[in-house]
């Protein structure tokens, strides 16, 4: 999805966009990860094995379906459904309260890909979580504001989270990579318990697999005037939804849950694609929880 609003290298308040997940893609994950044939949730909602496609392709339907039946089918919230049938997003965020924090959204053909930039005010060392596909606006960001950048944290290995590392480390060739990745370097790989400062910022790490075997999420915390923390979650949950499950479903779930909305409520949540959310909003909307 494109971006109705996205931060770049230069300031601006807020930011907002279109759910990554439309209804149909909800629809079809939960059908997969419950193992029903689209013959039988088609029967349940009372339209057509064609239009039950259709929806699933475009988030569209002709005719309305009946949306309790087929959420009960498929493991999902029947109220949770409809808020997103009728066009639920999560709150436009002021990034103003996170004043060091960036957000990216670069592209590759239709598919959009976030990455997040943050530093320390005082000693302007910075941390990049996540690179996209394209460094150029990373790279800016840093140069117009004078950083240091120490730090590379990935929050998983699928191509389009690191296809820009190359560029970054070719300019940043000190930086520090940290991965979750068991085939990484050891120097590489996250620690347990392992705190990383960043000037005051603190950033620590939790393991959330299941969408991919070396997924990870990545908390920062102490940030100016008490701002809430950042999670920054990759591909393990988006707003009103959650990343494939790849074959580990219920991993996938059980570690959003334990690792994740865990968190206090007011937590920002920083997904790879979509919009930023919050703890709260997912427990409240989140159609997997």
């Amino acid at each position: 999805m494109q971006p109705k609003l996205a931060t770049n290298g230069k300031r601006r308040q807020r930011f907002a966009m279109n759910l990554e997940d439309h209804l149909g893609d909800i629809i079809r994950k939960a059908r997969i990860m419950s193992n029903v044939p689209s013959g039988t949730a088609a029967g349940a909602a009372r339209i057509s094995d064609v239009e039950l496609a259709a929806l699933e392709e475009t988030g569209q339907a002709a005719k309305r379906p009946d949306f309790g039946a087929l959420a009960k089918l498929v493991g999902l919230n029947p109220a949770k459904l409809e808020g997103i049938a009728k066009g639920w997003l999560p709150a436009e965020k002021d990034l103003s309260i996170w004043r060091e924090l960036r957000v990216f959204t670069t592209a590759d053909g239709s598919m959009t890909v976030n990455c997040y930039l943050v530093w320390d005010e005082v000693t302007r060392e910075a941390a990049l979580f996540d690179t996209g596909f394209d460094a150029k606006p990373v790279l800016d960001c840093i140069a117009e504001n004078q950083l240091q950048l120490r730090h590379v944290f990935i929050t998983h290995s699928h191509y389009d989270h690191v296809e820009a590392l190359p560029k970054i480390r070719e300019a940043w060739p000190k930086t520090r990579l940290h991965s979750g990745s068991k085939g990484a370097p050891v120097d590489q790989r996250n620690k347990p318990n392992e705190i990383v400062h960043l000037g005051g910022l603190r950033v620590t790490h939790r393991a959330t697999p299941g969408h991919a075997e070396d997924g990870g999420t990545y908390i920062v915390g102490n940030w100016q005037e008490d701002a809430p923390h950042v999670a920054i979650v990759g591909d393990a949950i988006f707003a009103g939804s959650m990343g494939n499950g790849n074959g580990a479903w219920d991993l996938a779930k059980q570690k959003v849950r334990e690792q994740i909305l865990s968190l206090p409520a007011e937590t920002l949540i920083c997904p790879g694609h979509g919009p930023l959310t919050t703890v709260a909003e997912e427990k409240e909307h989140n159609l997997f929880f």
